[in-house]
């Protein structure tokens, strides 16, 4: 029987022998590994080994661009501007009924008025050390009675108004305050499309607010915000109570005043305007030298072609200004321009639409003659017009 046995218990033993040997190899080979982990990780580096690279720079957890620096200096040029102002309002008990409006008009002779007074609320830039800060003009108002400038550094000041420019919306203020942290310029004609910006302002009353996003478009115009218009369209978020704050590169450079946004909730949408910053220095300068910008103007005025006729008789230009309005003693109606024509051209240039000449004309020499390209009667000629003062033509409109 032990015979028989034997056979099989000398197979179990060579068995579990193997399998003590295999167990210990299987330890063995993990324990090498990591010794050898631990001994690269402590081994000293060889003094001729490279450097390691250096750390990139820092970035948002979504991967994005760090702003927290320039955000951190920028938000320290920027203030919150509230306007005082006293706006005329009827006393009817129906000036609020659009029905009775209708029907009997705005006027309010039957209950007399009454002066309310109104405050309005909104952002401006520092950009002087001395004192200076551009805003927008809506946020000043037209009966302005007092402004107060809230500082960064919660302090409030009174506001001197130097002057306005209701054409691009820019107002510029003056404090009687120095050493003030101001937002340097930077060039905005060299902005890209698709480059990030900052839009830092106080919407909803809420200072120090920074929004970030991308220029979407630039020269922009036919927004419907001011008379002149070459506005930096963004997608960064800008609400009520962000006129007149600024729009930051990312050098940290202003490179706009925030303005206004398209929206059909009151509140953003992703498409916001800005007036360039090389526009805001030109009315800055001016302001600071007159009190008032000087820009071309004629003594005219224009609309956009009607889409529903044709007012060039039959040339069918689909382009120009059209003239809508105009004086018979004018300078430009004795040289033969009438009401109905169509300006397709200026100086040699093309005319797309009423808003590229109003600016065409604003950007010409004071003083100067512009050569229009029109289309009246079925033809074309050109009539040389005189370029004059925007201040001398603004005046004789209002007589």
């Amino acid at each position: 029987m032990f015979r028989k046995l034997f056979p099989a218990l000398v197979l179990l033993t060579a068995g579990f022998i193997g399998g003590l040997m295999l167990t210990a190899r299987l330890h063995i080979s993990n324990d090498s590994l990591a010794d050898e982990v631990g001994a690269t990780a402590a081994a000293p580096r060889p003094s001729s080994a490279p450097a390691p690279p250096a750390a990139p720079a820092p970035q948002t957890p979504g991967g994005g661009p760090d702003f927290t620096r320039i955000a951190g200096q920028a938000v320290k040029g920027v203030a919150n501007i509230s306007s005082l102002q006293v706006v005329r309002t009827p006393n009817s008990p129906f000036s609020a009924d659009p029905f009775f409006r209708y029907f009997f008009g705005e006027g309010d002779d039957a209950f007399g008025s009454r002066d309310r007074r109104s405050l309005s609320l909104g952002s401006g830039v520092i950009i002087s050390s001395d004192g200076y800060v551009v805003t927008n003009n809506h946020v000043v108002g037209e009966n302005m009675r007092e402004i107060t400038v809230t500082l960064p550094n919660k302090r409030e000041v009174r506001g001197r108004l130097v002057g306005t420019d209701p054409a691009t919306d820019i107002a510029l203020l003056r404090l009687q305050v120095s050493g003030l942290p101001a937002v340097p310029w930077g060039d905005s004609s060299k902005l890209q499309i698709g480059e990030w910006v900052l839009a830092i302002g106080s919407p909803f009353q809420l200072s120090a607010t920074v929004t970030a996003g991308i220029v979407s478009a630039t020269g922009r115009t036919n927004v419907g915000f001011a008379d002149y218009e070459d506005f930096i369209q963004t997608d960064a978020a800008i609400n009520p109570g962000n006129s007149g704050g600024a729009l930051i590169n990312a050098r940290g450079e202003l490179v706009g005043i925030n303005t206004g946004i398209f929206s059909q909730s009151g509140g953003y949408q992703g498409i916001g305007f800005a007036v360039p910053s090389q526009l805001v220095r030109h009315v800055v300068d001016d302001l600071k030298k007159y009190g008032e910008v000087r820009r071309g103007s004629v003594d005219f005025r224009v609309d956009n072609m009607p889409l529903d006729e044709d007012p060039t008789g039959g040339v069918g230009v689909g382009r120009g200004a059209q003239v809508s309005r105009m004086y018979r003693n004018s300078a430009s109606y004795q040289a033969g321009l009438r009401p109905g024509d169509v300006i397709v051209g200026l100086n040699g240039r093309t005319v797309e639409d009423a808003s590229q000449f109003r600016k065409m004309i604003a950007d010409s020499r004071v003083g100067s003659t512009a050569t229009l390209r029109v289309v009246t009667g079925g033809r074309t000629v050109e009539i040389r017009v005189p370029v004059e003062s925007s201040s001398s033509t603004a005046t004789r409109r209002r007589r």
